[in-house]
Order: C-alpha cells, then structure tokens, then sequence
C-alpha cells in the first residue's frame, strides 16, 4: 500500500525507524523531503506569495488534524517550511512519512504548469 493510502497511527507510542528503514520511506516521497540534522523530516515549499504559503498550511492543517498527527509549520512570505517527527517516539514513525506524503498531495494545486 502506497504512503498516500495509509493513515496515520494513532497508538500513544510507536517505536522510531531504523535509518535504513526511515531511508526506504525517504524515497517513497515525492517532492524535496530530507532527513535533516535533527533527523526530523523535513521540506521547504515555496510559493508566489504570502496568501498562496498561508493557503497551503490551512490545507496541511486540515490534514495534520484529520490524522491527529501534528508538524511544525513554519510560515514566511512565499514560503513554508514543514517538519515533522513523532515525539512520543522521540524520532522518526512511518506516521511522519504518511503526513509527508498528505501535504505533498496538498501542494499538487499549487504547482506551476510545466
């Protein structure tokens, strides 16, 4: 089953990833995500403008609380930052990565056309 078509766990405490497990996932994700120093999951959108990045973190937060699964958004004009990790696990969860992969779906509308 693809990360898209899963949902979020909502046990209290679910054990972190292996990192090679956690980079098996990192390759399922579309988009830039990266494990970044903190080993957090990690990416930067950007956007055209302030109402554009404001758009697309109501559309992560309408998400993040329809999995009961929470990032760390971090929003500036034209641009927004997401991390996520589960903290009760202290690291990363196949959660994280089935978060990743909802707001990615979130910033299809936001695209360019090539």
């Amino acid at each position: 089953m693809k990360l898209i078509e899963k949902k979020c766990s909502d046990s209290a405490i679910v054990p972190k990833l292996k990192a090679t497990r956690a980079r098996e996932l990192l390759k399922q994700l579309p988009g830039n995500w990266k494990i970044n120093g903190k080993g957090h999951l990690e990416r930067l959108y950007t956007f055209e403008d302030f109402a554009q990045a404001l758009a697309f973190v109501k559309k992560v937060g309408a998400v993040a609380e329809a999995q009961d699964h929470h990032p760390d958004v971090y929003l500036a004009w034209g641009k927004c930052k997401v991390e996520i990790w589960s903290h009760k696990s202290k690291g990363l969860t196949e959660s994280d990565f089935i978060l990743a992969a909802k707001a990615e779906q979130k910033f299809k509308p936001f695209r360019a056309p090539v």
